[in-house]
C-alpha cells in the first residue's frame, strides 16, 4: 500500500464512518481489507481504492463495515448496568411516575449485547415496571451487526462473556449448539441502521442514551459535534451513559459528570446546548424512523 493510497483511505473512512486512524496504522488497514479484497476479486489495496474511487456502493459498505470494531459482549464493564439498575432506572420511575414510559437509545448496538442486557436489567425489575410503555432503540452503523442483533442468536463463547448462568438460563433457549434470546425481549428492542456523523434528529427525545465505548474512534471537533447533538435528544434530567475511556470533560459543557459514578452524565440547560454552534457544520440528513 503506498502512502497515496493510505492517505485516501484514512480520509475515506473518516468522511464515511468517523473512524480517525493515526499515520501508523496501515498494518490495520491491511489485515482488515486485504482479505475483502481478495473476497471481491481484487488483486489488492491499489485495485479497491480505484474501486471506492469509481464509487462502488457496495464496496463503500463493506470496507466501512470491515473497519469498524463491534466488540462487544453482555453486560460489558459491569459498572455501567450497575448505574442503571441501582441509579438511572430508580430516578427515572419516581420522575416519570404519572407518564409511565421510558425511552432509551443504545448509540452503538453493535450485535445486541448492550441492549439485551438493558433490556434484561428492565424485566428484572419486575412488578416496578408493570404497565410501563419501555422503548428501547438500538442503533449501528452496520447492516450486518444489525441483522445479527436481530436474530438474537450467540455461541457459547459468546453467552459465556459477561452474561450470569441465571440469566443465560432465564432469557435464553439453547438451539443446538447456539443460544437464542427469548421473544419476549427480542420484541423489546427497535433496531436501526445509523450513522453518528448523520442528522438523529427523526429519532427523537430519549430518557437514557447509552453511547459507550464508539468517540474514542472520533477526533475531537467531531466528538463535540455529536454530543452537542446528543444534548437535543436527551430530556433535561436524563441521563448519559459514556465508556470508561470516554468523557465529556474539556469537550463541551452541554453535559455534566455525576459526582462518584464513572461515565455517567446529567445535561445541563438544555437551552444553551441548542444555541451552541455546532462545529464542522451541519451534518448531512439521513432518514431514519424511531418507530412507535
Amino acid at each position: 500500500m503506498t502512502p497515496t493510497e493510505y492517505e485516501y483511505l484514512r480520509k475515506f473512512l473518516k468522511d464515511n464512518s468517523g473512524l480517525d486512524l493515526s499515520t501508523d496504522k496501515q498494518y490495520l488497514i491491511e489485515s482488515r481489507l486485504l482479505p475483502l479484497a481478495r473476497k471481491a476479486g481484487l488483486s489488492g489495496i491499489a485495485e479497491l481504492v480505484q474501486k471506492l474511487q469509481g464509487g462502488s456502493r457496495q464496496l463503500i459498505t463493506d470496507v466501512v463495515e470491515a473497519m469498524t470494531t463491534n466488540e462487544t459482549f453482555f453486560f460489558r464493564d459491569k459498572v455501567p448496568f450497575d448505574h442503571f439498575r441501582d441509579h438511572i432506572m430508580p430516578e427515572i420511575i419516581k420522575a416519570r411516575a404519572a407518564k409511565r414510559s421510558v425511552r432509551i437509545w443504545c448509540a452503538a448496538g453493535s450485535t445486541g449485547q448492550e441492549p439485551y442486557s438493558l433490556a434484561m436489567c428492565l424485566k428484572e425489575m419486575g412488578a416496578a415496571l408493570t404497565g410501563w410503555r419501555v422503548e428501547i432503540i438500538a442503533t449501528d452503523l452496520s447492516q450486518e451487526v444489525l441483522e445479527k442483533a436481530k436474530a438474537g442468536v450467540y455461541s457459547q463463547f459468546e453467552v459465556q462473556r459477561g452474561l450470569p448462568i441465571q440469566m443465560l438460563v432465564k432469557y435464553f433457549k439453547q438451539i443446538g449448539e447456539t443460544w437464542q434470546i427469548n421473544p419476549e425481549l427480542r420484541a423489546m428492542i427497535q433496531h436501526r441502521q445509523l450513522n453518528l456523523l448523520h442528522d438523529f434528529a427523526q429519532l427523537g427525545t430519549f430518557d437514557v442514551i447509552f453511547c459507550r465505548n464508539v468517540l474514542i474512534y472520533f477526533d475531537q471537533d467531531t466528538k463535540i459535534n455529536i454530543f452537542n447533538r446528543l444534548a437535543r435528544q436527551i430530556e433535561p434530567d436524563g441521563f448519559l451513559v459514556l465508556g470508561a475511556a470516554e468523557t465529556v470533560v474539556g469537550l463541551t459543557d452541554t453535559f455534566r459528570p455525576i459526582p462518584e459514578r464513572r461515565g455517567l452524565y446529567k445535561p445541563n440547560d438544555p437551552r444553551a446546548a441548542a444555541a451552541k454552534p455546532v462545529l464542522g457544520g451541519a451534518a448531512p440528513r439521513m432518514a431514519v424512523v424511531a418507530g412507535r
